[in-house]
Formats: structure tokens, sequence, C-alpha cells
């Protein structure tokens, strides 16, 4: 990774580059610390970042991170310049290819707000942070799979229905899965949280462009009218 860059490449394709996988952590409302690697945020996305790797045996998807320059998200939403950059340079890398982008908390809210680039063409949302009048017109034929616990006490589940019944109104493919019992650390049933991961991960990497076509916990979450327990 070169200084100041911010796509941090883990896995490289062993074939040319047909995808890739971009996790984003989490952090705060208001810093300009400077962002670390080994800060808990970051580290965090380690297990996830290993969850999605497991989701398929394709040679042609890479694995990355976004790298952010602070760690809050200020009033200039530095977190989303980061994924923009991070998909510039990831355009330099590896080409035209579609991206799927899984955020946590901040990391969320930055993935969501960052599908408005065309190579983005799913998101897995997790515990984001989803505040009132939170964008959603650029979503229009994303796919956007949230998962949420029900005893998050630090982003609100409700506010993530909220923005998922505001995507559909946008025209994208979204739904919510209720983690029950899962908390906003993704510690309570982690392992849980990581098998579908790895599962909704899989499921965005084999959807057609035709409208419906994603299968297993995410096809079901976006064919659900309500959000789906689990």
């Amino acid at each position: 990774m070169a200084p100041g860059a911010a796509l941090a490449v883990r896995r490289r394709p062993t074939a040319p580059a047909g995808a890739a996988v971009l996790v984003l952590h989490g952090g705060r409302e208001h810093s300009r610390t400077t962002s670390r690697a080994w800060h808990p945020a970051a580290l965090r996305m380690r297990p996830v970042l290993r969850a999605a790797v497991a989701s398929t045996d394709r040679r042609d998807v890479l694995f990355g991170e976004v790298r952010y320059r602070f760690q809050g998200w200020n009033a200039t939403a530095d977190p989303v310049d980061d994924a923009a950059r991070a998909l510039d340079e990831l355009r330099r890398l590896a080409g035209e290819v579609p991206v799927i982008l899984v955020g946590h908390s901040m990391g969320g809210r930055a993935a969501l707000r960052a599908a408005a680039d065309p190579a983005v063409h799913g998101v897995l949302a997790l515990a984001p942070w989803c505040p009132p009048g939170e964008p959603v017109d650029h979503l229009a034929g994303t796919r956007i799979v949230v998962l949420h616990g029900d005893r998050d006490r630090v982003t609100d589940p409700g506010a993530s229905a909220e923005y998922v019944r505001r995507a559909r109104q946008a025209d994208a493919q979204a739904g919510l899965v209720l983690v029950r019992g899962g908390d906003h650390a993704m510690l309570r049933r982690g392992a849980d949280w990581h098998r579908a991961t790895t599962a909704v991960v899989a499921q965005l990497l084999r959807a057609r462009s035709a409208p419906g076509s994603l299968e297993g916990l995410a096809g079901r979450a976006c064919a659900a009218e309500n959000p789906l327990p689990w």
C-alpha cells in the first residue's frame, strides 16, 4: 500500500480481476485524529473480510479495505471521499469491474453513499449509521442488504428499516435482516454475523443484472415486505 493510498489490497486475484469486494470500517461522528490500521474499528473488520473472502472460489475477485484519513465522519463526509479515492485507485489497478462494498457502522453509511459510483453493484451494510434524511436517490438499480442487530444501542435498527423503505421507493433492490440478539459490535452471535456476510457477499457476486435474481438470504430479505428476522 503506497503512502496516502485509500485502497489496501488484501487479496490479489490470480486471474485478471473480474470483480472486487471492499470493506469499510466504523469510526466516530467527529474526529480529525488520523485513522490507523490497528485501531479497534479497523481490526474488527478483519474477520468480516475473511468471511467475505470465504464467499467465493472465483480466482478473479480482488479483496481490499478502504483506508480513511481520519477517524471521524466530520462535516465533510470524509469517509465517503476516501471510498471514492479507493474506487478510483481500484480502476487504475484493475480496470472497470463490478464492486461490492461491505461497511460497518460509519463505514456502512459511507458504503451506501459511495454506491453513487456506477462501479458499485451491491452494498452489504452491517449495523449502519443511517440518520434521518440520508440520500437515497443515487441507489436506483443497486442491490442493498442491511444486517442490523435488534439489541444495537449505538445505531438504530429502526432507522435502518426506514432507510431500506426509502431506498426501495428510489428503485433500489433493498432488504433488511434483523439479527435477533445482535449488538452493534457484532460480537453477540458473532459467528452468525460472519456466516451471513459470507452468504450475502456470495449472493451479491452471483446476482445477474436482471431484477429479482438475488438468491438465498439476500433474496429473501429484498423480497420481504418487513424486516426479515434471523
